[in-house]
């Protein structure tokens, strides 16, 4: 049997709480809390770290004010589409992290992920874009179908918890290996996640018991380095600290692997430009001289 992914559509989102600042200050760190009354405007102190350790042309790049979420788009006028997947333990938060940023919702309870595809549509100088979100399993279970959503993929979000060494670990381990066995020249951004947590006095105390701390950010620039990732973002799915970095750098990433977004009729001008010069270059074949009966007496003489 064959999994395969469906597109998520909220109409009802019953099981996700509409983000609130307000009620969801309770149960934060104060670190949390102040962050929190500036989350539908662009962080200042944004942690989106270019690494670009590629080529010069794949340069990290930063988040632009042009991009911006639409719902106004046709189908027939996206000329462009970005596939990005979400690689990762499992228990990291990339489910929330996608929820958060497409449907401005939080999961109340943790539910493993097989696979799911979500879409959104943002706007980049003025251009519709279509982001095609491909949230994967990490469970090693499904280790064999995992790679069935890696193919024509632009961006691999590879996703570890600043509050979750082991899957800090995993990124090279696991994560990096897998990737590349399929997808070896596919751009990489590395993400943390839960950065929310990295102060929360409960998971400190949690991980003393094991002599463990929190991934600073220092370590994941280096690891991101290390792996040649594209650059390194660290986000809070439940504040949505950085949340639209995350996806802004995917587009940006993409564009810059594969090439501006088309105009609306550039493709087919490129066609029948194609169409031109296929033509030009096929000559008809002569046809050839139907051969004399005298021809055939001779040969027969």
């Amino acid at each position: 049997m064959v999994l395969t992914g469906f597109t998520k559509e909220y109409r009802d989102l019953e099981t996700f709480q509409p983000y609130n600042p307000t009620a969801s200050s309770a149960i934060m760190p104060p670190q949390a809390q102040s962050s929190t009354a500036h989350h539908h405007h662009r962080d200042h102190h944004s942690t989106t770290v270019p690494v670009g350790m590629g080529s010069p042309k794949a340069r990290g790049p930063t988040t632009t004010s042009n991009i911006f979420r639409t719902d106004s788009a046709n189908e027939e006028d996206i000329d462009t589409k970005v596939k990005c997947v979400l690689i990762g333990d499992g228990a990291v938060g990339k489910t929330s992290l996608v929820v958060s940023y497409t449907t401005n919702g939080y999961p109340l309870q943790y539910v493993p992920t097989a696979f799911d595809n979500y879409s959104v549509v943002v706007r980049v100088d003025r251009k519709p874009i279509k982001i095609q979100i491909c949230d994967t399993a990490g469970q090693d279970d499904f280790d064999s179908l995992r790679p069935l959503c890696y193919p024509q993929t632009d961006v691999f979000l590879l996703c570890f918890s600043v509050v979750s060494p082991t899957s800090f670990h995993n990124i090279l381990e696991k994560w990096l290996p897998e990737v590349r066995r399929h997808n070896p020249k596919t751009p990489i951004i590395l993400v943390g996640t839960q950065c929310d947590l990295r102060t929360d006095v409960n998971v400190l105390i949690d991980l003393a018991k094991y002599q463990e701390r929190p991934i600073t950010e220092e370590e994941a620039i280096y690891r991101a380095q290390r792996i040649n990732a594209v650059s390194y973002v660290e986000c809070s799915a439940l504040t949505q600290h950085n949340l639209k970095d995350v996806f802004d750098t995917v587009i940006l990433t993409a564009l810059q692997f594969t090439g501006p977004p088309k105009g609306k009729g550039s493709s087919k001008s490129k066609g029948s430009k194609a169409k031109s010069s296929k033509a030009k270059k096929e000559k008809p074949v002569p046809s050839q001289p139907k051969s004399s009966i005298w021809k055939k007496l001779c040969c027969i003489v």
